[in-house]
Parts: C-alpha cells; structure tokens; sequence
C-alpha cells in the first residue's frame, strides 16, 4: 500500500467544486470588518472572529506599522533564546493584570498554546487530563501529546457535568488532574457550565484550565472572560486564550500563577523551541488591549447585535441555537443543503461558515454566523433579508 494512496482517493472536495457550493478557502481581497472584498465583489461577513472588529481599527494599524519600524519583521529566535522583546514582556504584564492573574506566558499562536501548556505539565502516568468531548481541536492535540508522555486522557460529554462527575470518580482522587473546558464553545457558541465545574474539581482534587479563544472581549466584566462572567477568577487555575479574534492579531497565552507560569516557560517544547511571536503581531495585540479597556462599551455592543440576530433569525422560522454570546448557529441539518445555502447566501452578499461533518455530528449541519461589534444594523437586516431569501428557496422556513 502507497501511504499517499488515502490523498489520491479523496475527492470529495473536487465533487463539491463541480458543483459550485464549495464554501472553503475563499481568499479575502479587501478587510473592513463587517464588509469584505471577495472574488472582486463586496459582501458583509457575518463569520468572522473578529468580534470587536478591532483588525482594520486604525490604533491597530498604527501600532503594527510602528512596530515594524523598530524591530523589524520577526524575532529570528524563541523566547528562551534571542526572541524576546520588551514588546513580549509588556503584554504579558499588561494581560496580567487585565486578568488579575500573577502572571501572563505568550505563545506564537492560540493553537500552540495548548500543545505548550497540556503536555508540559501532565506528563506522569499517574495523572490525568479529562476534557470535554467537544473542545478545541488544538485541546485534543495537546491531550494526545500528554497520551503519548505516559499520561492518561479521559474525556467527558459536551458540558455535561454529571458525565464529568462520573469519570472523574473512577480516578483515584489522590492522583494529579487537570480538567479543560472551552470556554465558550467555538462550534455552537455555548458557555461551559463552569459553577458546576469549579465544585467537582475541588472535590476531586482537580486543577482547571479554561480556552477562552471565543471568550475574552465577549462575556465577563469587560470582556475579561468566563471566570470573570461566573465570578470565579479565584477558582480557575490556568486561563488559555488567542489573539486571532478580540485581539486582533496572531499569537496566543497562558495566565495563571507565578510558579505555574515560570515552569512552563522552562519545560514547554512549544515555547522553548518555536519562534516567538512577532513584533507587530504583540504590538497590535497591546492596541487592540488598549482599546478594550478604554471602550468595554464595545462588548455590550457585540451582544447586543448577536442578540438581535438571534432573536430575528428564529422569528423568521430558522432553527437557531440558544446562546448568549457572539456565535448564532443556525442548524440546516443536511450536508447539500447547507452547502446549497452556503452559496445563494454568498451569491447575494452574505459571507458565512457553514459547518458539516466531521466538523459537526451528522444532523447537526449549520451555518456558523458570527457577529461584531462593528457590524451596523444597515448589515444586521440585509443578512436577515438575504437569510430569508435562501430558507425559502430551500423549504428551510
């Protein structure tokens, strides 16, 4: 058997491409938040994770090209060798404290942050990472590295905190644990049921660490995240989190405890040997901070306009999950016709994601929009106009 035997037999990308609904790797021309340039043609993007629509914010912009001017493009090195700037440093003071948190550890990406913190500290075969069947792929990942170091991995169903209970009951509660949970969850938009959480860990002797990707500058006192929302920064132990969506730029970190944090910084393959983030990467990051806490007001605007859609979109006949964060899946249930639905959407002006298995379970096929706080409501009720333009032609609604 030839190993790439498995690439040559996989066609149905191209199958989808023939028949013109392939949704995929859509190249943006022009980003202006709400309003994208794609294939030459200007459509409101109602999928973006770019929910205080902070990326073409003109502080933002500044403060990348300044940091350029200074340091140049990249680093050149990690950050345990030649790669850390003062622009390092003062993000991770500033998130810090932003956190109330001891201390703040940068990653090159939210995806690598998981892989540097997970396996660096649960590596022992007497302990344990138990996760939630439905977190983050870049979770999983650090959960299998963790698995190949000698460590063992559980998992519990979605947000389900009995399921949680019963696992966690059949390790010896003497032996080290660390539960992760998304936050919000990226998929549906849910919050972790995180009260319930932090009082089976405590009982267990379990350790928690939350990925606030889909969290941070959407819920919590302003936008602090799912701790801050649930009032249980006290109880959480380590908070994970990117900067390719509230923040605006590419990178990711790790808050926690002092101690925590230094030992990672010293053990983690993913930190000590991987470039460290760049210049104007952290430099937009510090912006796009600087601007949360100068105007919160921002997040309350987000809701707002999630909140509206979802309320609208589910007047109109759709089959919307329920939620109250920036996410507002609406659930089609059928492979073709998602991606039928995905393309007259598209065709008349609306960009969004539409997610079909694996990356959702079979019935559960959805159009993944996501909303801004940029978005006006001029863009709000064309994407509901356009919405109901496609649900009828489809039989959705």
């Amino acid at each position: 058997m030839d190993l790439f035997k498995k690439c040559y037999d996989f066609t149905r990308a191209d199958e989808v491409k023939a028949l013109g609904v392939y949704p995929y790797f859509r190249p943006i021309e022009e980003n202006e938040g709400p309003v994208v340039k794609i294939e030459g043609k200007k459509v409101i993007m109602a999928g973006s994770n770019n929910y205080l629509g902070l990326t073409a914010h003109p502080k933002v912009v500044e403060a990348a090209k300044k940091a350029l001017e200074k340091y140049g493009t990249g680093c050149s090195g990690s950050r345990y060798l030649t790669g850390t700037l003062d622009l390092h440093i003062e993000l991770e003071e500033r998130l810090a404290k932003f956190f109330k948190s001891e201390a703040v550890l940068l990653f090159s990406t939210g995806y690598q942050t998981a892989q540097g913190v997970i396996p660096t500290l649960v590596l022992g075969r007497s302990e344990y990472v138990i996760s939630d069947k439905d977190n983050h792929a870049c979770i999983v990942a650090g959960n299998l590295m963790a698995k190949g170091a000698s460590a063992n991995f559980v998992r519990y169903k979605h947000n389900d905190m009995e399921d949680l209970e019963r696992v966690i009951k059949k390790i010896p509660k003497d032996a080290p644990k660390l539960i992760v949970s998304d936050g919000v969850f990226s998929t549906g938009g849910e919050i972790v049921e995180l009260p319930t959480l932090v009082r089976v860990a405590k009982e267990n002797n379990a350790r928690i660490m939350l990925d606030d990707a889909h969290s941070v500058g959407v819920i919590g006192k302003g936008g602090r995240g799912t701790a801050s929302e649930f009032n249980l920064e006290d109880s959480v132990d380590l908070t994970m989190g990117t900067f390719s969506k509230t923040f605006a730029s590419l990178g990711g970190f790790v808050s926690g405890p002092e101690r925590v944090i230094n030992y990672i910084k010293h053990f983690s393959p993913a930190l000590i040997f991987s470039a460290s983030p760049t210049p104007a990467s952290v430099a937009s990051a510090l912006a796009a901070l600087d601007i949360l806490e100068a105007e919160p007001e921002r997040v309350n605007k987000l809701i707002e306009n999630a909140n509206y859609m979802r309320k609208s979109l589910k007047a109109k006949g759709f089959n919307v999950l329920e939620g109250r964060t920036a996410i507002v899946p609406v659930i089609i249930g059928n492979d073709n016709i998602a991606l039928q639905m995905w393309r007259i959407l598209y065709d008349n002006g609306v960009f969004v994601n539409v997610f079909v298995p694996p990356g959702v379970p079979e019935g559960r096929q959805m159009m993944r929009t996501s909303y801004m706080a940029t978005h006006k409501k001029e863009h709000l009720d064309e994407i509901l106009h356009i919405f109901e333009k496609a649900g009828k032609a489809l039989g959705l609604i």
